[in-house]
């Protein structure tokens, strides 16, 4: 199982998207600044998910959300959708 996920920093216009088979320690290490792509970003909510069965899957979801077409559809989904925690 794989996670494809999309945070956000709280402090800066920013947005990560990413894949990972523990989306818990993963988000922790964003946070922790053990991600030098995402240092100097964090603090970061998580703001999207979607488990898929294969890493395969989920690297070719996670290329179409880096995509400005994947970018938009996070922009329009409904807050409904978003996770209903803000820190993991």
């Amino acid at each position: 199982m794989h996670f494809v996920y999309a945070i956000s920093s709280t402090i800066r216009n920013y947005t990560y998207i990413g894949l990972t088979s523990d989306i818990k320690k993963r988000l922790f290490r964003h946070n922790n600044g053990r991600e030098k792509t995402t240092r100097s970003y964090a603090p970061f909510i998580l703001i999207y998910f979607e488990v898929l069965e294969d890493r395969e899957k989920a690297r070719v979801r996670e290329k179409y959300l880096k995509t400005s077409q994947g970018r938009q559809y996070l922009k329009d989904l409904p807050s409904s959708k978003m996770p209903m925690w803000r820190n993991w």
